[in-house]
């Protein structure tokens, strides 16, 4: 067998010149560096460079024009007769695409006419002609947000509405869709209770002592920027307003609204607005009583009392809000809550009323009196959140938030929500 040969190891090559060498680069030198500016202290700035540096001393007219862009003059609401300023209702959109001639072929455009095409002439309407179509009727109105038994509820008043009549044109039927839709709409949205909060608060003033409102919702909705919004609707009316910052928990909760006090007096001549503050980590009932004691001596009108923002399954917390509700036993108590979730707000709502109610410890507790619906500008058409919340608690929806300016408030419209449902 022979043996297995092996070639020889070749020698190892010498590298390349060009990899032992450095090769000349054609970059250009770096310029050398600036030497480091000498910092200037105390008594070695000039008159000018200080003076830019110093904050402290602006005047109003600095100030006013820097917080200008926190109002939209040209939204802002109306005077009554006997002076007051109330915020203005929302605005309809134009009905032009609702209008129907009789004598042409064009048709009303909103979705829920579409489901009386069919009932038209000179029949007389029976339930069994409209039982499909208030099944498809029903199923938009879940689909704007609206609860299903309100859904349902809704549906029962327009049948009611239509059943043994004659169907006539399209004008007739759809006149007769939107007249039940807002009827039913009003019968929800309508008040039980008294909504004119100013004549409360003159009636409280009378009485020589502040009037008091407690802000209460979970986190983000937006409960601080809307207390500063009702705060300058009050301001408009002459009113001393105290704010109370009980949110002792959430990180620059007291910072805010200082920065909201401070933008309020800038943007109003002899506007009255302070703020009452014990800073973070304290009793947020016991602030909240010293705030209305303060301002009971300092002849101040209204109390407006920020909370801290709390999820309505978390009991602590929940507890916490009953007790100042309960040491304080203030006028109104406002829920302010996102339309932007939905039927999420109902069941925040639901709970929120529940807590107060379970751990007042009192035979006869207090509930929410009010609501402001938030970012009510983002929601398009689906409004069907203002209609549970109101259908459950038989509280009223006292404002709606539409925008990041202190103008942006404003007061529900029952023809701009049958308008938005019958899209």
């Amino acid at each position: 067998m022979p043996s297995p040969t092996f070639s020889p190891r070749s020698p190892r090559s010498k590298k390349s010149p060009r990899f032992n060498k450095k090769t000349k680069s054609n970059k250009t030198p770096k310029s050398p560096k600036s030497p480091k500016r000498i910092r200037k202290w105390d008594d070695q700035i000039t008159a000018e460079e200080a003076e830019a540096l110093d904050f402290s001393k602006k005047d109003e007219m600095d100030r006013s024009v820097s917080a200008e862009h926190l109002v939209d003059r040209e939204a802002m609401g109306q005077r009554t007769k006997d002076g007051m300023y109330d915020v203005d209702e929302m605005q309809e959109e134009s009905e032009e695409s609702d209008e129907f001639d009789e004598e042409s072929e064009k048709q009303p455009t909103g979705k829920v006419y579409n489901f009386f095409k069919n009932i038209t002439g000179q029949k007389v309407i029976t339930e069994e002609d409209l039982e499909p179509v208030l099944i498809n009727m029903k199923e938009h109105l879940i689909n704007k947000n609206v609860a299903a038994d309100i859904a349902a509820h809704l549906c029962n008043s327009v049948s009611k509405g239509l059943v043994g009549k004659k169907a006539g044109g399209w004008k007739g039927v759809s006149s007769a869709v939107k007249a039940e839709m807002e009827k039913a709409l009003r019968s929800i949205l309508t008040p039980r209770t008294s909504t004119d909060v100013l004549r409360d608060i003159f009636a409280a003033k009378k009485k020589g002592r502040p009037y008091s409102i407690v802000f209460v919702g979970v986190n983000g909705v937006g409960k601080s920027t809307n207390l500063s919004k009702v705060c300058f609707w009050l301001l408009q009316n002459k009113l001393r307003v105290l704010i109370a910052a009980c949110d002792t928990f959430r990180s620059g909760a007291v910072e805010q609204l200082r920065v909201h006090a401070r933008n309020l007096r800038a943007l109003e001549e002899n506007a009255e607005v302070d703020l009452f503050e014990r800073g973070y980590g304290k009793d947020s009932a016991a602030i909240a009583k010293d705030a209305i004691n303060y301002a009971s001596l300092n002849n101040y009108d209204v109390v407006l009392i920020d909370t801290a923002g709390r999820m309505q399954d978390n009991e602590p917390l929940m507890r916490a809000l009953a007790k100042l509700v309960t040491v304080n036993d203030p006028d109104k108590i406002i829920f302010v809550g996102e339309a932007l979730v939905g039927n999420e707000a109902v069941d925040q709502l639901t709970k929120f009323n529940q807590s107060l109610k379970d751990f007042s410890g009192r035979q006869n507790p207090r509930q929410i009196d009010g609501i402001i619906l938030t970012k009510f500008d983002t929601i398009d058409d689906k409004v069907g959140a203002a209609l549970s919340m109101t259908y459950i608690t038989g509280q009223p929806i006292l404002f709606v938030g539409t925008g990041q300016t202190y103008t942006d408030l404003r007061k529900m419209n029952v023809k701009s929500i049958v308008q938005a449902l019958l899209k």
